[in-house]
């Protein structure tokens, strides 16, 4: 068979860093892995093609090619999702798909001829034995939590790394806490499951045969939710293995802050070339962290958490959410304050909303407050699925003030000074290898944030100062630069739409 895999296009938002990538000559910021792993369980003499719709262009032709077309998605790709399946329709293709987007809204897509919801471990092995026998049903789902380390290594060969800023593996699934408004105990349980040390070291191995040698993103719900199997095989096996190939990798990942209490496993991290890490904030408001059953973050200095992880080396990317039922007037003022003295310069900052399925969505359809149909799954465009206490209009007044007050020049890269005051990164032998785009993006850079953006006042005496008075975090500091002219940009637009046009 010929096989399509289609990866939609993400909107531009926060998280596409679609701004930044033009300036660093990259199309996306990472592959759909869920897909090349897709693709790695299928029968290996079937053909397979591509298409992330992120990087490049789905044509016709592409879809003539295919028997069968396969698209796996997220919420927030939803309206490219609809352009796919009615292309696809239209050359009467057909469809196969699966991922979260069709996991929690399945009823809402008839017209897809299969649907492998859930886990793939799990129902892709159902789908291709009925397949096979001619008999492939509309639906395949399973609320089994299927055993990862028979996952295989996704199948890079089908990918074109060259366009991605950072690559990605996954190493487990799942998350023992249970904040009330996420869906990733939903989707994935509250159990982490893990994959082994081999395979980790495999996923490694076939990144550097391919070529990469810059981050890896460790794409796991909660990458610390297995504490005892990071430090005793998983942390020592990398930190072995990077020796061994001159640390080609730096990785990043995401975390609860509870990462902060354990110092052994933080040195560990470091040690493997951990130097970034997101952790969910949330909010600094007591009350509302525990109406969301957010545990891990209540009572404790989060200020002094977020230093203690600078401190051994790892950028914090923070998580922020306005829009809690106990927010209190003063919640935007407390969490532009927080985020400033924090030197948390990666601060997405979005509003509440209730995905399907969750403890939350689940409440606020009890209390009659859910706005069915308005779930974008982007928590940063100004949408919201559902009535706040607060009041929509003071809500969004309030969530542009933080936004133009964190990601105003002046504010950003004073933020970035904090930040550099606290983090220590690991000292390694040798220096990082310098790439040619490296040296591109830094002059495109300096064209545009230093001669066409309107802020460059700010950008030229950053530049000069940072690389006078810290000349070794003058890398860092310019990648956080072009960061800040992507999150200028999105608020520039988002601030322009009256808030009356926003999605109600």
């Amino acid at each position: 068979m010929n096989i399509l895999l289609v990866y939609p296009r993400y909107p531009d938002t926060f998280w596409s860093f679609r701004h930044a990538l033009r300036i660093i000559s990259k199309r996306a910021t990472l592959p759909p892995l869920g897909l090349l792993t897709i693709a790695a369980m299928l029968p290996r003499e079937w053909d397979k093609k591509l298409v992330d719709m992120n990087t490049a262009t789905l044509t016709d032709r592409d879809i003539k090619w295919a028997d069968y077309v396969f698209i796996s998605a997220m919420v927030v790709q939803k309206d490219s999702v609809l352009e796919v399946i009615k292309k696809c329709k239209r050359l009467g293709a057909k469809i196969v798909a699966g991922g979260p987007l069709f996991t929690s809204e399945c009823e809402e897509f008839d017209d897809i001829d299969h649907m492998v919801l859930n886990e793939a471990e799990s129902t892709l092995p159902l789908f291709l034995e009925d397949l096979s026998k001619g008999c492939a049903k509309h639906i395949y789902t399973s609320a089994e939590r299927p055993d990862i380390s028979k996952t295989p290594v996704p199948q890079w060969s089908l990918a074109n790394l060259k366009k991605y800023a950072t690559m990605s593996i996954q190493y487990s699934r799942g998350c023992p806490f249970d904040c009330e408004f996420c869906d990733i105990i939903v989707l994935n349980g509250n159990k982490p499951r893990t994959k082994t040390t081999g395979q980790i070291l495999a996923e490694l191995e076939a990144l550097y045969n391919r070529g990469w040698r810059e981050t890896v993103f460790l794409v796991d719900d909660n990458f610390i939710g297995n504490k005892r199997k990071l430090k005793e095989e998983i942390l020592p096996a990398m930190i072995d293995w990077q020796k061994g190939k001159k640390f080609p990798f730096g990785f990043m990942t995401e975390a609860s802050i509870n990462l902060a209490d354990d110092e052994e496993l933080m040195e560990l991290m470091g040690k493997a070339g951990f130097d970034s890490v997101f952790i969910g904030i949330e909010t600094t408001n007591e009350e509302s962290l525990v109406e969301c059953n957010k545990q891990q973050n209540r009572n404790r200095d989060l200020i002094a958490s977020v230093k203690k992880i600078q401190n051994h080396g790892m950028q914090v990317h923070g998580g922020f959410i306005l829009g809690f039922d106990h927010d209190p007037e003063s919640i935007f003022k407390s969490q532009s304050n927080f985020i400033q003295k924090s030197g948390i310069v990666t601060a997405m900052v979005g509003l509440l909303n209730a995905p399907r399925g969750t403890k939350l969505y689940q409440r606020l359809k009890r209390e009659n407050r859910l706005v069915e149909g308005k779930f974008t799954g982007d928590n940063t465009d100004g949408s919201l699925n559902f009535v706040p206490r607060m009041g929509r209009e003071k809500l969004l007044n309030g969530y542009r003030n933080v936004l133009t007050s964190i990601y105003s020049s002046k504010q950003y890269y004073k933020r970035v000074k904090i930040f550099l005051k606290e983090y220590k990164p690991r000292k390694r032998k040798g220096l990082p290898q310098l790439r040619f785009w490296h040296i591109r993006a830094l002059i495109r850079s300096m064209w545009v944030l230093g001669v066409l953006d309107r802020d460059r006042w700010y950008y030229w005496r950053f530049f000069i100062s940072t690389l006078l008075k810290r000349p070794r975090s003058f890398p860092i500091s310019m990648a956080f630069a072009v960061y800040g002219f992507h999150f200028r940009t999105i608020v520039r637009k988002y601030t322009k739409t009256p808030i009356q046009d926003i999605k109600a």
